[in-house]
């Protein structure tokens, strides 16, 4: 018995053709032109000297970085370990059905339409002693708060900022992987007797899986790249308790015009970012195959 292929409609190429045009323009070549840079120093526009590596065993030496680094971190850790279980504890509270669900959804949802600067600048005015709501009620407490003297408060200003610009968004997604569960399930549980927790741990939690990896990535690669947001409030101040890696990276590059070191950093600063997002990535896909099989046995 023969049987016959199906000839294959190659014409289809040409309907893709337009993205891969703009997707070589706005990503591949402005890739390589950093590339391009990493590796000159640009003393002109028509006098560049190559230096091969140089540049990049700079940036991975420079102290500054070294911190910036470090402040990186701990802020974008901070940051999950403060939106997620706020985002899940809010996406439990809404409600699922009626008007109420979507008004509820409206006013979360708020925060997330602010633009980045125009956040910075609210928290600015929040956090002022003599006429920011947040700033005159810790001083009416006793509390010293200076965001703009004290780093400690800067830091903590600026992480409670961030929470409350995007707990949202993880609450939105939490929220669609909750609505996604047929009912079916919490009619079995509350047939078994289950407790709400059992509920949570056992269907809403692993349901929901899926959705909260997408919002740790998000949430982790957004808060790593930060940038709008601390330049308006803190300015990176004070001293430099709040300079992420990207405020210096703009310092190097717009500030100090150095475009081969700067070039270099955002080539490290990029596969930094990749390579921490492959390793949550895969983290947590491996501790999700570990609970499914110890569900299963």
């Amino acid at each position: 018995m023969s049987t016959t292929t199906k000839p294959v409609n190659q014409k289809a190429w040409f309907l893709i053709l337009p993205v891969l045009i703009c997707v070589a323009f706005s990503a591949i070549i402005p890739l390589m032109t950093v590339v391009n840079y990493s590796v000159q120093d640009i003393i002109s526009p028509d006098r560049r000297i190559y230096v091969g590596l140089e540049w990049f065993t700079s940036i991975m030496r420079d102290p500054e970085v070294h911190a910036a680094f470090a402040r990186q971190l701990i802020f974008s850790f901070s940051v999950l370990a403060v939106e997620l279980p706020l985002g899940i504890l809010l996406a439990l509270a809404m409600p699922s059905t009626g008007w109420r669900s979507s008004a509820v959804l409206v006013i979360v949802s708020l925060s997330l339409l602010i633009p980045w600067n125009v956040v910075g600048t609210i928290w600015q005015i929040f956090g002022r002693a003599d006429i920011g709501l947040m700033g005159a009620t810790l001083h009416s407490l006793g509390i010293d708060y200076n965001y703009a003297g004290n780093p400690t408060h800067a830091w903590l200003t600026v992480l409670l900022m961030d929470v409350w610009h995007w707990t949202p968004l993880v609450a939105l997604l939490g929220y669609a992987g909750l609505r996604s569960i047929p009912d079916a399930y919490y009619q079995a549980a509350s047939i078994d007797g289950a407790s709400k927790f059992a509920v949570f741990r056992y269907i809403q939690l692993p349901k929901m899986r899926d959705v909260l990896m997408i919002a740790v990535l998000l949430r982790f690669m957004d808060s790593f790249m930060i940038y709008t947001e601390p330049f308006v409030l803190t300015g990176g101040g004070p001293g430099n308790s709040t300079t992420f890696l990207s405020q210096l990276l703009t310092i190097k590059a717009v500030g100090q015009f150095d475009l081969g070191p700067a070039a270099a950093f955002s080539l490290i600063y990029f596969l930094i970012i990749l390579m921490m997002c492959f390793i949550l990535y895969t983290w947590m896909q491996r501790v999700g195959t570990q609970e499914k099989e110890s569900g299963h046995a």
